[in-house]
């Protein structure tokens, strides 16, 4: 059992280096990977051994996890091309997205209000997958550059995604609030 922990995760499924990845392929080439390494299967092994299947089965679950979710992936595509993310310290400075933010957070804190709120929530989340689509798609075309203002433009994507993920998951536990209500 040998695995180079320090490959990128592409490498270590034998996938291309892209945004765009076939998850078939991707969760066949798992279920490979986690056979051969399954802890499971070193029960009767040495410690040594035991620790390091340990270790190659929790490097390929990371990796799946990454490459599974696109904003995960795209990120770890840009800190693969040399972009370094400082979580805390990024500020987002496109005040038409932000614009958009605000709009959509008050039609979120309205939905009450509605004579359907259900219907709202559906309408408010079928906007945002609209936009996030278009982000997806602006995204994946940006992270095939390597040049350093492409780069940046997708960091800023990825940042917007982010921001709608953590808008969608807050109208989706409205949601279930509000059928927990019916």
């Amino acid at each position: 059992m040998s695995f180079d922990l320090s490959s990128d995760f592409f490498h270590l499924f034998g996938i291309p280096v892209s945004f765009s990845v076939d998850t078939g392929v991707l969760m066949q080439r798992y279920r490979e990977l986690q056979q051969t390494v399954h802890p499971d299967r070193f029960a009767n092994s040495s410690q040594q051994e035991r620790r390091m299947s340990l270790q190659y089965a929790t490097h390929i679950n990371e990796a799946l996890r990454v490459l599974k979710n696109p904003l995960e992936r795209a990120r770890y595509l840009l800190q693969l091309k040399g972009v370094v993310w400082d979580d805390e310290q990024t500020t987002l400075s496109d005040p038409e997205f932000l614009m958009q933010q605000m709009e959509l957070r008050e039609t979120l804190s309205e939905v009450r209000e509605q004579a359907d709120p259900l219907q709202a929530i559906a309408d408010l989340l079928a906007e945002v997958d609209i936009i996030y689509k278009d982000n997806t798609d602006q995204l994946k075309t940006l992270l095939q550059s390597d040049s350093a203002g492409d780069l940046d433009k997708a960091r800023n994507q990825v940042r917007k995604m982010q921001f709608l993920q953590k808008l969608v998951s807050e109208a989706e536990s409205v949601e279930a609030q509000l059928e927990d209500e019916c």
